[in-house]
């Protein structure tokens, strides 16, 4: 079966992968003309690494990536509330993967191209309309800048990976309107440091109004006793501000940013000096949108951002849609009937990554920064005094079974 993707993003290029390892005829069609390595860090965790392996790419994700070691959170004091050990180190079959976002899209990209052809994306086709004729859909791409016809063609199913922004999703669901702002401002960027904790550590630090994002990405860097460190600093507006960006096109001044978080010299990392190292800045507002019923029409759907786009909290965005690229593969498998596959993939789905979605607006597993804030604004000289570490467990553990990514689930399935 030949199945139009629209959007060569993350999620678009391994539901190719998986597709075509399923034995059907993917082909991709992206908006942009040229496809560079954009964007700053992206965490992997292990139940989608599960899901790579499988396509035979763990090699290659861990030749360019960080094999992450732990998790911490601290207060704005620098002091620690939690760690636990992630990946192999917390026992699981698969490691957790800090990768640069342009490094992991390029081999994916790469990838395509040597298993479906160098015919499998087509760049500079943006999706202008979508016709849906009974067993067969009619797709109009044209020149994002010149608005200008480049092709009109048909195709059997037809799945929406183009992202927060998608025109799949906005021809499923014409009157939602734009993304959601909750109020909160990320800036972001990666810079070489010096190693920090063990080198293969990813901490937060702060609390729901100003929080601080930090992890490395390079093994190559790590072999020569560096880090290529990726960071992410995030504060909190009134929601009435006119933030309208939701890319990785916008560079930002540190002068918006940086005095807040002048005084975050911590024994184990000076924080202001990690942002005046940094050459590109990127500034984007947090959004996502309200869980629809559904994503399934007939023989059109949706995956990823443009199914599910959630708050970058948990380090779940990626990992989702490379779970819906499985998913996916494996309704078609499953059935004859391609509107019938759509409707089982979106069962299967939809309810757990509405769950992710409404959990990641309640600060997901990192509540507990924020319970810590609530409860010890000063800091504190006893941990156990503040926070017991039942419920910091507890709290852990209940994002990863709702994720899909506790150990008894990932012991229980073929894919979470």
């Amino acid at each position: 079966m030949e199945i139009v993707i629209v959007g060569a993003g993350i999620g678009g290029l391994v539901a190719a992968l998986a597709l075509n390892a399923a034995r059907h005829r993917p082909v991709l069609y992206e908006s942009v003309f040229e496809l560079r390595e954009l964007g700053v860090g992206i965490n992997l965790l292990p139940h989608a690494v599960r899901v790579l392996a499988d396509l035979g790419l763990q090699k290659r994700l861990t030749d360019n990536g960080i094999e992450t070691a732990e998790l911490l959170y601290f207060n704005k004091h620098g002091q620690k509330i939690w760690r636990e050990a992630r990946g192999l180190e917390a026992g699981y079959g698969w490691p957790q993967i800090s990768i640069h976002r342009g490094k992991l899209h390029t081999l994916l990209r790469e990838c395509v191209i040597e298993r479906i052809g160098p015919d499998a994306i087509h760049a500079g086709h943006h999706l202008s309309a979508l016709e849906q004729n009974g067993t067969a859909t009619e797709l109009l791409f044209t020149d994002r800048l010149t608005g200008e016809r480049v092709l009109r063609r048909s195709a059997e199913l037809v799945l929406g990976a183009d992202g927060i922004h998608s025109a799949v999703r906005a021809h499923l669901h014409p009157q939602e309107g734009p993304p959601i702002w909750n109020g909160a401002v990320l800036w972001r960027g990666v810079c070489e440091s010096e190693t920090f904790l063990t080198g293969r550590s990813m901490f937060m630090a702060g609390h729901a109004n100003q929080k601080f994002v930090c992890y490395p990405l390079s093994p190559r860097h790590l072999a020569a006793g560096r880090s290529l460190t990726n960071w992410v600093a995030e504060l909190r507006f009134d929601p009435g501000v006119a933030f309208n960006r939701e890319d990785w096109n916008r560079k930002a001044d540190p002068a918006d940013f940086l005095p807040a978080f002048e005084s975050w010299n911590f024994d184990w990392l000076d924080i202001p000096s990690l942002i005046h190292a940094t050459d590109d800045i990127w500034e984007y507002p947090m959004v996502d949108r309200d869980p629809v019923g559904r994503w399934s029409f007939g023989n059109v759907s949706l995956l990823g951002d443009a199914a599910h786009p959630m708050y970058p909290i948990g380090s779940n965005g990626a990992s989702q849609a490379i779970l819906d690229a499985a998913a996916l593969a494996e309704a078609l498998d499953s059935h004859d009937d391609g509107p019938t596959a759509l409707l089982a993939y979106q069962d299967r789905r939809l309810e757990p990554t509405a769950g992710i979605v409404r959990a990641n607006r309640g600060q997901g597993p990192e509540q507990v920064m924020q319970m810590v804030e609530d409860r010890a604004p000063d800091g504190f000289d006893d941990l156990d005094t503040v926070i017991s570490r039942e419920e910091l467990e507890e709290t852990a553990l209940r994002y990863k079974r709702l994720a899909g990514f506790d150990p008894e689930t990932l012991r229980r399935t073929n894919h979470a």
